[in-house]
């Protein structure tokens, strides 16, 4: 015997031993990891169809992803991090941050996000000397705001609780960190800690329920049960924030939610969807040949999960040829959006040298856009004549100002509409310029267009104020006396004025037909 096999032959009862015995490797395994393999193993409802019950295929399946990640994986700032930085401290810091910025956000997204945080706030005790405020700067437009005031709040409970060192295990992380779930401890503890443990994030669910024909309702306790146990059961105990990390890419690269990439990937011999679909298209290819009856015999049966129809795990829908590998998961149907439309006002006085500045209130700490900056707005009930939008904001500005505004002041501006995870929102913008005012209630404050750029303010904010400025136009100075000053052009505004003038040569002139050669002259001779 080869001493590659005796090796392949040792490595697969090991991993026999962790799925059977739930044995506890060599490096610490969290009690979570372990308490959810015991519990899951011992279940007798889960056919041996959707799991892995040959420890030899398990062996092999870690060695082809890791093989594949060590030569594909993507340079992210995070891993760069976790592999270089020799103080547990800051590599379990920072790991923290990326896994909590990557929370419903794409890799794409985050990473200028994060490089900026971490060059302002490198270290926890950094990040909890901030203030709140800041973070929200920081944190404008990455959405879901609440992800940085949790890391916030976590930061200050490390220093002021924990002696400024970061949890080092996946149950204290899961325990002790406030926005810290069951995927974010399981994902921090093994990339940064080398805790042995699995992490099921959306892309490990797409790739282990193709890999083992999962169909039933991904977000069912059943399914996200036998995921853990999956997860746990073929997580590398030598590499295991490599092997979590790999999981993630192969879901993100080639295992996508549309148009997987199933020539391309390192584990297509593991994936029983894979293997499904390949084998009804050779069965339908021979059948339209003609050549079904001598074929048959060659082709294997289709391995189906014998408890079909009773359970938990397989689809309770038939299978689609159309779908292929996306019968693998079934997702439940979205809920639609709630709609919502706010009544919003762009509120200014001039400012100093004839500079505008817009009135903003503060969001409460809790609650969609906790804590972020917008204009005074109102919640739209029922449908509204404008006089009585008008009204209201006239009403809701005056409190704020302490002062009266009359109907006619404020112009309509136009919507916006702004896409939240559940809140189909539209706000309905108006405008108003007040001579002077000062704030009368509390959280409101006074920017220039210059502050209000650089200020914790949404996205959607931000949509209102390009609105404003599409049909605003350029702006006119506003003096100190409420008057405006007329806003001249510049030489190179005017050329572009006369150029707009000329008449162009085009198709449209031609009544939208393609001039003929001699056409074409005639008209250039007219023309000169």
């Amino acid at each position: 015997m080869s001493s590659r096999l005796r090796s392949v032959m040792q490595k697969g009862k090991r991993a026999g031993l962790e799925v059977l015995e739930t044995a506890v490797s060599n490096r610490k395994k969290s009690k979570a990891a372990i308490k959810q393999e015991t519990s899951t193993t011992a279940s007798s409802s889960v056919s041996l169809y959707h799991t892995f019950p040959d420890p030899a295929d398990v062996v092999r399946l870690r060695s082809q992803l890791l093989g594949w990640y060590d030569k594909e994986q993507r340079e992210l700032p995070w891993r760069t991090l976790a592999l270089t930085e020799s103080d547990p401290n800051i590599r379990t810091y920072a790991v923290w941050v990326s896994e909590i910025m990557l929370q419903q956000t794409q890799v794409v997204t985050v990473i200028d996000y994060y490089n900026k945080w971490m060059k302002r706030w490198p270290t926890v005790q950094d990040l909890a000397a901030a203030t709140l405020e800041e973070v929200n700067q920081m944190w404008a437009g990455l959405g879901y705001y609440s992800r940085g005031k949790r890391l916030h709040e976590g930061a200050q409970k490390v220093v002021t609780e924990l002696k400024g060192q970061m949890p080092r295990t996946v149950d204290s992380l899961l325990k002790q960190l406030p926005g810290v779930g069951r995927y974010t401890a399981a994902a921090v503890g093994s990339i940064s800690l080398g805790q042995v443990t699995g992490a099921v994030d959306g892309n490990v669910i797409r790739v282990l329920c193709r890999l083992r024909a999962i169909g039933a309702d991904s977000t069912s306790p059943a399914v996200t049960e036998a995921l853990w146990s999956l997860a746990n059961m073929l997580v590398d105990p030598e590499r295991p924030g490599d092997f979590n990390q790999a999981m993630m890419e192969l879901g993100a690269r080639v295992c996508t939610p549309k148009g997987p990439l199933c020539s391309q990937c390192p584990v297509q011999s593991h994936c029983r969807s894979y293997y499904k679909v390949h084998v009804r298209q050779q069965r339908i290819s021979q059948k339209l040949l003609g050549k079904l009856d001598r074929k048959t015999s060659d082709l294997p049966d289709i391995e189906d999960c014998m408890n079909s129809g009773t359970c938990p795990l397989c689809p309770t829908e038939p299978w689609d040829d159309e779908l292929g590998v996306h019968n693998f998961p079934r997702k439940p149907a979205k809920k639609p959006p709630r709609v919502e439309r706010t009544l919003t006002c762009i509120v200014t006085r001039p400012g100093e040298e004839g500079e505008d500045e817009y009135l903003l209130n503060q969001r409460p700490n809790k609650g969609l856009l906790a804590g972020l900056w917008e204009f005074p707005s109102l919640l739209l009930e029922g449908e509204n004549s404008e006089m009585k939008q008008k009204t209201a904001l006239c009403n809701e500005i005056g409190r704020i100002l302490g002062t009266h505004l009359t109907e006619s002041l404020l112009q309509y501006v136009g919507e916006v509409v702004h896409i939240f995870s559940h809140i189909h929102q539209t706000y309905v913008v108006y405008s108003v310029c007040v001579k002077e005012g000062d704030t009368q209630a509390e959280n409101t404050q006074w920017l220039s267009r210059g502050a209000l750029q650089e200020a914790a303010v949404s996205t959607g904010l931000k949509k209102i104020v390009k609105l404003y400025d599409s049909v605003d136009g350029p702006k006119d100075k506003t003096l100190k006396d409420g008057t405006r000053q007329k806003r001249t052009s510049t030489k190179n505004e005017e050329k572009k004025r006369q150029a707009s003038k000329k008449p162009k040569l085009s198709a449209a002139n031609s009544g939208g037909r393609q001039l003929s050669l001699s056409s074409f002259f005639k008209t250039v001779k007219e023309e000169s």
